[in-house]
């Protein structure tokens, strides 16, 4: 594991780990780690110290000094440092290893590092995904292989968007209602318009073929995640996750270590860097208030 400053790296941990966990994600045991940490983001230099302790007291885990001691004695790395601004960095230590990455959210904050990582990867044969666990959600997926009112014309997702200064505008928490959107509309989008207040945040994508889709964010309250799946002949309402919130993390586990035994990536590279570039586009949109083409 590479970054030890998020809530993500604690659920990962215990779920490799302890074989007592009700969400037990067997084949695969988190054995070392760099804990990283980012001194001008307060929430991860509040929370480096004592959740890398943690993972070492509680789960065994190897702390090292370095990212290429990761990988060295690693077969894959979980890349989960909770600043998006500093995963080109390491992840270009990580790649010429060729094992396999996750890269926990935000998987970058320009569209310009997302390429770069993308690229690198596909360079040295790296296999590499990113996701928001909200992706991966049960009753989402429940919803999305129920094709019994037809073909899918659209999509409104909603979902909790704190701000953090460190990560631009959306894609701080707005990448999880994006993912979502993508989950549930895929690659296509044409163009996205955004409108900013204190209260809330909301995005509409126009896709290939006219479908449309929105996020909404909520600056106010409320952690639950919604979409409302609108097919040819009725719409679907979802809470996204259900009740069972680390069940996300759990399908996601099992999707990464069927990826570090061979299987193609859960989600494509391709679907992730139109994700970023949607987030950036609606960020330009939000400032400028103008519709932005991605």
């Amino acid at each position: 594991m590479v970054g030890m400053d998020t809530s993500h790296s604690r659920i990962f941990a215990a779920m490799l780990n302890h074989v007592s966990h009700p969400l037990h994600v067997p084949g695969g045991r988190l054995v070392c780690g760099y804990a990283g940490g980012s001194a001008d983001f307060a929430l991860s230099a509040s929370r480096v110290g004592a959740i890398s302790r943690e993972l070492q007291k509680n789960c065994g885990v190897e702390l090292l000094d370095s990212i290429a001691e990761v990988a060295e004695k690693s077969d894959a790395v979980l890349l989960t440092s909770v600043d998006g601004r500093v995963h080109r960095e390491q992840f270009a230590i990580l790649a010429p290893y060729g094992k396999p990455v996750f890269i926990d959210k935000p998987f970058a904050v320009t569209s310009a590092d997302a390429r770069a990582i993308v690229e690198l990867a596909a360079s040295c044969g790296t296999p590499l995904f990113s996701s928001s666990v909200v992706r991966f959600g049960s009753p989402l997926n429940a919803a999305l292989q129920d094709e019994t009112e037809g073909a899918i014309v659209g999509a409104d997702c909603s979902g909790p968007l704190e701000l953090q200064p460190t990560q631009p505008g959306l894609f701080w928490y707005g990448i999880h209602t994006a993912e979502m959107l993508y989950a549930v509309l895929g690659e296509g989008c044409i163009s996205v318009r955004a409108v900013s207040n204190e209260i809330q945040e909301w995005a509409v994508g126009l896709w290939k073929g006219g479908r449309i889709g929105t996020m909404r964010g909520n600056r106010t309250g409320g952690a639950d995640f919604y979409a409302i799946l609108h097919r040819e002949r009725g719409s679907t309402a979802v809470n996204a996750l259900g009740s069972h919130y680390e069940a996300g993390h759990h399908s996601l586990l099992k999707q990464f270590l069927l990826m570090a035994r061979g299987a193609p990536p859960p989600v494509s590279p391709t679907v992730t860097l139109e994700l970023i570039r949607f987030l950036e586009a609606a960020n330009e949109s939000r400032e400028t208030g103008q519709t932005v083409f991605l």
